[in-house]
């Protein structure tokens, strides 16, 4: 049983991950993605399901409508300023039998721009739980209801249900929109704790790179909430930048620290090239958005390479075993080379051959190349083109020292000295033992 302060709490943090603004980078090196200005402020728009199973009273007594009014009330409040925000419902206005006309009831109640709360709550206030569940025509209509251009755009569903009307199936208008690179993330809401819906609505978020969430137990609740908030907080102030891989080291883009957007097809390899200092670490990471079907065993590898093809270290998940990898992340630090350079230095002072230059921060940089692959392979009819998105984030910091080995340092006094109160223990434990076997044999 959900209640209406759980249901409110997940859509302000589904909402509060949606500032993400947009950015393409312009032709050069490197390429930043977290400098570049903003190309607006977010837009936002909210799909509500309006139709008749929203009248069940099975949350707190509560029917899910006038929850979902309630919640809607308070995240509307809590907005920024700055954000744009549109409201979409389906299945609000029909009440007859017409499947065919039923499925077209999505209309949107609120124009996509500044928030007027007043007009926004009064809106959703008037609704009342009617027709039937036409979730993809909605979704695509929602798309255009935010427009195009760099700034990313969300879509926050909430629904109770599956979709009622397919075609247009939702999951496929999820994919079409992943594969159009729109920038556009679908962020999905489940009411009801029902398979199908769950299933469909995992395929809407992970075909745009979005979150789903269901509120089925206070655990999973809490959790989800934590981490939609964690989100909201690290969530970056520009979209990904847009940048274009290379099949090979030398061609490859230099990337700054940011995030950036790419598209890969299948079974293919990116490269990327990061400039790192000594005493700076590398922490790059990626993921790929399944907008499309694929086979059932799939994988991504993210490796760091040096310009000569030495491989530096790959990704965490490689030689894992898994067979259902969608993201991968690496660290490498430049000190490890600034070490072999040393050592090289070294053998070569003993056998009086040149000397390379030592490692330091005065050094000049290593470029580190980067490359993405993927085991992905399409399943019969699907189209390989356009690539698949993919995210690529890209960082350099200060290097973290290795941990060094174990080390109780003061803890050594109380080592002994736990010993030395475990002898004396034992020892006083045995005399008093012997004595009371000799005083019973003595009785």
């Amino acid at each position: 049983m959900i209640n209406n302060r759980r249901s409110t709490a997940v859509i302000r943090g589904l909402l509060a991950a949606t500032v993400l603004l947009g950015t393409v980078v312009a032709p050069g090196a490197p390429a930043r993605a977290d400098e570049e200005t903003p190309a607006g402020p977010p837009r936002v728009e909210l799909v509500l399901d309006v139709s008749g199973s929203m009248r069940a009273r099975d949350i707190d007594g509560r029917s899910r409508i006038s929850v979902a009014q309630q919640a809607f009330n308070e995240v509307v409040d809590a907005l920024p300023e700055e954000t744009q925000l549109g409201i979409r419902v389906l299945g609000a206005t029909y009440k007859g039998k017409d499947k065919k006309v039923g499925c077209q009831d999505t209309q949107q109640i609120v124009p996509v721009g500044p928030v007027d709360r007043t007009q926004a709550k009064a809106a959703v206030a008037t609704l009342r739980p009617t027709g039937f569940t036409p979730v993809g025509l909605a979704l695509r209509s929602a798309a255009e209801d935010l427009g195009s251009g760099a700034t990313a755009r969300r879509i926050v569903l909430i629904t109770d249900g599956e979709d009622t009307c397919a075609p247009p199936d939702p999951c496929e208008v999820a994919r079409e929109l992943a594969a159009q690179g729109t920038k556009l993330v679908v962020d999905t809401l489940g009411l009801a704790p029902d398979e199908k819906v769950r299933r469909q609505l995992l395929c809407i978020a992970g075909a745009t790179g979005g979150t789903y969430t269901a509120a089925q137990s206070a655990d999973e609740l809490t959790g989800r909430i934590k981490q939609l908030v964690d989100r909201a907080r690290d969530t970056y102030t520009a979209a990904p930048a847009v940048v274009g891989g290379s099949a090979r080291c030398p061609d490859a883009p230099l990337l700054a620290p940011g995030v950036y957007t790419d598209r890969e097809r299948f079974s293919e390899h990116r490269w990327y090239r990061v400039p790192v200092r000594a005493g700076q670490e590398l922490r790059a990471s990626v993921s790929i958005a399944l907008d499309r079907p694929v086979a059932p065993d799939h994988g991504v590898l993210l490796r760091a390479t040096a310009p000569d093809g030495r491989e530096l270290v790959r990704g965490v998940d490689a030689g894992s075993g898994r067979t259902d990898v969608v993201s991968a992340g690496l660290r490498w630090s430049a000190d490890a080379d600034a070490e072999d350079a040393d050592e090289a230095r070294d053998a070569d002072d003993a056998e009086g051959g040149e000397t390379p230059a030592p490692g330091g921060v005065d050094a000049a940089p290593t470029t580190v190349c980067l490359v993405v692959s993927n085991a992905f392979a399409p399943r019969p009819g699907t189209r390989a083109t356009p690539g698949m998105p993919i995210e690529l984030t890209v960082d350099v910091v200060a290097s973290s020292p290795a941990p060094a080995g174990p080390d109780l340092g003061r803890g050594w006094w109380l080592l002994v000295l736990l010993t030395l109160a475990g002898l004396a223990t034992g020892l006083v434990a045995g005399l008093l033992t012997r004595w009371w076997v000799a005083t019973w044999r003595e009785n």
